[in-house]
C-alpha cells in the first residue's frame, strides 16, 4: 500500500468549435486570473490540465485530474508530502497537505486507488449511493438570439430537459428564454451571470421579465456572492428560485464551505451549486440537506476523471437534485477516458467496478499532452 511513483501529464483538451459561445462573440470564460493576466481573460479550454497516476508498490493505480490552472510547484510539494507514504497512514478525510486548487486533484487519485485496494467503489467510501443515476443539464456559453432556438432543439431532442447559461449585462436572457419557450416547450433554463448582473436592480429588472415565461429552474449567481441580504431581496420579490455558487477551488476568491452555512442562516438562497472534492462535497450535502434546501454539483467543464468523480459524489448526496454541471465531453474533444462516462439524458449513470470505475485513454492522454514528468523512489 506504499506510494512508489506519481506520474502527471499536462494536457491541453480544446472545446469542440462552436460549442461555447456563438461566433461573434468573444467572452472568455474562466474567472480566475492567470499570472499576472486578470480573471475572463482567457478562455477555459486554452488553459492545461493535469492527470496525476498515482501507483503503489502492490501495482494498483489511482487517477486523479487537477482543476485548469494547477501550479506546478504546489504539484511538486504534494507529490514529495505522499511519496513513500503507505496508503493506510493517510486520513481520507483530511489529506496531509494544506488545502489548495490543486488538492482535489490528489484526493480523487487517493481515493480511487484506496477503493480499488479495497475492491470497493468510490461511492461506497461516502456511505453508498442514494441512487445509481444523477440528473445532469445542456450547457452554453454566450449565445446570439438566432442560435438559440436550434440550440435547445437539438438538446431537447437529445433527451435534455435543462440547459444552463453563461450571462452578463450584454445578454437578453429574456428573449433566449422566450425563443426556449416557444421551441422547447419542457426545457428548462439556469441563468448563470457569474455575479455579472452586478447589481440588485438589474437583477430584478430581468427578474421580472423571466417570470412571465415562466421556465426559469432558477437564477445562480447573479449579483457579488458577498450581498447575501441582497440575495435575500431577490428572493422576495418572486416564484425564480435564487442560487449561490460556493466553489471551493476558488480560495482566491475566498469562498469557503462557511458560506454556505451563512447564506442559510441569512435565508438568502433556495439551493446552492457547490464545487468541492470528495470530502469536502459531502460536508457540503449535509448542509443542504440538514437545511432541506437543493443542490447540484457544479463543475469546470473538466475531462472525465473529474466528472467520474462528481458522479460518485452526487449519487451519494441526498441534497443533490438539480441537473448537474457533468457536460465535458459535450463540450471539449475528447474527455480521455477508454470508455465514456453513460450518458442517457437527461442522466448520467454512476460507473460500476472498483474506484471511479473509469480507465484512462493513454492513446487520447498522449494526443493531447504537452508535458509530462514522473517520480518514483
Amino acid at each position: 500500500m506504499k506510494i512508489s511513483r506519481i506520474t502527471w501529464y499536462e494536457v491541453i483538451v480544446p472545446a469542440h468549435k462552436g460549442s461555447i459561445n456563438s461566433k461573434e462573440i468573444n467572452k472568455p470564460l474562466h474567472k480566475l486570473p492567470v499570472g499576472a493576466k486578470e480573471g475572463w481573460s482567457l478562455q477555459f479550454d486554452e488553459l492545461p490540465k493535469l492527470i496525476i497516476k498515482l501507483e503503489l508498490d502492490s501495482g494498483i493505480i489511482g487517477w486523479g485530474e487537477c482543476y485548469r490552472g494547477h501550479n506546478a510547484a504546489v504539484v511538486e510539494d504534494i507529490i514529495n508530502v505522499l511519496l513513500g507514504r503507505d496508503l493506510r497512514s493517510l486520513t481520507l478525510q483530511k489529506l496531509p497537505f494544506v488545502f489548495c486548487r490543486e488538492y482535489d486533484g490528489f484526493e480523487c487519485a487517493i481515493w480511487d486507488a484506496y477503493a480499488k485496494a479495497h475492491n470497493m467503489r468510490v461511492v461506497d467510501l461516502l456511505g453508498g449511493p442514494v441512487r445509481d443515476k444523477v440528473k445532469v443539464g445542456a450547457w452554453s456559453g454566450h449565445r446570439s438570439i438566432a442560435e438559440v432556438g436550434d440550440l435547445v432543439k437539438n438538446f431537447s431532442a437529445a433527451g435534455y430537459d435543462c440547459i444552463k447559461f453563461k450571462c452578463d449585462l450584454d445578454d437578453n436572457v429574456v428573449a433566449w428564454c422566450e425563443v426556449i419557450a416557444a421551441e422547447a416547450p419542457r426545457m428548462q433554463v439556469i441563468l448563470d451571470p457569474n455575479e455579472r448582473w452586478e447589481f440588485g436592480f438589474e437583477a430584478r429588472r430581468r427578474m421580472h421579465a423571466l417570470q412571465r415565461t415562466g421556465n426559469v429552474l432558477c437564477l445562480e449567481d447573479p449579483i457579488p456572492r458577498w450581498k447575501l441580504a441582497e440575495f435575500a431581496a431577490l428572493r422576495s420579490i418572486g416564484s425564480i428560485p435564487i442560487v449561490l455558487h460556493v466553489s471551493l477551488p476558488y480560495i482566491l476568491h475566498g469562498q469557503r464551505i462557511q458560506d454556505a452555512v451563512r447564506a442559510i442562516q441569512l435565508d438568502a438562497v433556495d439551493g446552492f451549486n457547490f464545487n468541492a472534492g470528495l470530502a469536502d462535497f459531502q460536508r457540503l450535502d449535509h448542509i443542504a440537506a440538514a437545511a432541506q434546501l437543493p443542490c447540484w454539483h457544479g463543475s469546470e467543464i473538466d475531462l472525465g476523471i473529474l466528472e467520474a468523480m462528481y458522479v460518485h459524489s452526487s449519487a451519494a448526496a441526498a441534497s443533490c437534485v438539480w441537473p448537474g454541471d457533468i457536460f465535458g465531453r459535450m463540450i471539449r474533444e475528447h474527455d480521455l477516458l477508454r470508455t465514456p462516462l453513460k450518458f442517457e439524458p437527461p442522466y448520467v449513470h454512476l460507473p460500476q467496478g472498483p474506484g471511479l470505475g473509469i480507465e484512462p485513454d493513454m492513446e487520447a492522454i498522449a494526443h493531447y499532452q504537452v508535458n509530462t514528468k514522473e517520480y518514483k523512489l
